[in-house]
């Protein structure tokens, strides 16, 4: 059985959510606020964390952060519930390490498919015994691993599941929608700008080796030697 985290400050809407998990067969756990949200994520670490924006004391962004700097709680998927729904919110939200983002009101299906996909990517892909190197970077799929010129880079698991896709695809063009059903899951709601978000901060993380993630206008992306 999987656990999930509610952390929101609305007390009416963390029951609802947590009902309607409860429902699909999860355990919940629900905080009210950020700091106690924290405490039960270090006392008895979730399988995922739905997080709300605005919460009292501590923004949800701070206590995204934190969790994604602590060893015991940074592969916890997080997906961030709230009201805010502009792009810069969302953006900053991929940026402190979030999975994914539910806009305020939601509907429970769209919910729970959110909720099913980012549990289904999060688990951890058979052992291959398969390394594949593309210019300067290395993919351990065995260690899920992955170096730029010997040096470890941290990415999350959509991350590395997303650079994955593209290194075993070497110089074909992948679409924004096609990455989208290939990473992120084929119930997966969401729109393609989850794509470019997460595609910026690859490039980032792999610093000059960032430039092999091609951008094909209008279309997607492929990886080139």
């Amino acid at each position: 059985m999987k656990t999930i985290l509610i952390i929101e400050d609305e007390r009416d809407l963390a029951d609802l959510v947590a009902f309607n998990l409860e429902k699909e067969g999860y355990r919940t756990l629900t905080a009210l606020d950020g700091a106690n949200g924290l405490e039960l994520a270090r006392s008895q670490p979730p399988d995922l964390i739905l997080l709300d924006l605005m919460l009292p004391g501590m923004m949800g962004m701070e206590v995204c952060k934190i969790l994604k700097k602590s060893e015991k709680t940074a592969h916890i998927p997080v997906i961030m519930l709230t009201a805010r729904g502009e792009e810069i919110d969302r953006v900053v939200g991929f940026e402190v390490g979030a999975d994914d983002y539910v806009v305020k009101p939601f509907s429970t299906r769209e919910l729970l498919l959110r909720v099913k996909a980012v549990l289904r990517r999060s688990l951890p892909d058979k052992p291959k015994g398969k390394v594949i190197n593309v210019g300067p970077v290395t993919i351990d799929t065995e260690r899920h691993m992955v170096a730029v010129e010997g040096d470890d880079v941290t990415l999350t698991t959509t991350e590395f599941k997303l650079l994955l896709n593209l290194a075993e695809r070497l110089g074909r063009v992948q679409s924004r929608d096609l990455l989208l059903k290939n990473v992120w899951g084929y119930n997966y709601v969401g729109d393609t700008r989850t794509v470019d978000t997460h595609i910026t901060r690859l490039r980032t993380k792999l610093g000059q080796a960032g430039e092999l993630i091609k951008t094909v206008r209008g279309f997607g992306y492929k990886m080139e030697e």
